[in-house]
């Protein structure tokens, strides 16, 4: 098992220790409305939409461009059919 593996674990029985020991309701203010909830859905909402988020702004960002690393380079022929950027010694060795 790997150490993020097991923070998680860790950190998931602790979650659901505390969830679980808060039953009783209470009231919250959500947007300025008075809700009365039981503190257990409170928690549990609170944790997923917290995981939810994290998951989100952790992933990575999608290139806009290709992930060629020389966008603009293209392989251009000479007459002879053989890529300009190759060396004498390089045709050689591949052929």
């Amino acid at each position: 098992m790997s150490f993020k593996t097991i923070i998680a674990i860790i950190i998931t029985i602790a979650l659901t220790i505390t969830i679980m020991q808060n039953p009783e309701p209470a009231t919250f203010t959500i947007l300025f409305v008075p809700v009365t909830l039981p503190k257990l859905i409170m928690l549990t909402s609170v944790s997923v939409g917290g995981f939810l988020l994290g998951v989100l702004v952790s992933r990575p960002k999608r290139n806009r461009y290709s992930n060629h690393p020389y966008p603009n380079d293209e392989d251009e022929d000479n007459d002879d059919g053989s890529s300009s950027t190759l060396s004498d010694e390089d045709r050689e060795y591949i052929s």
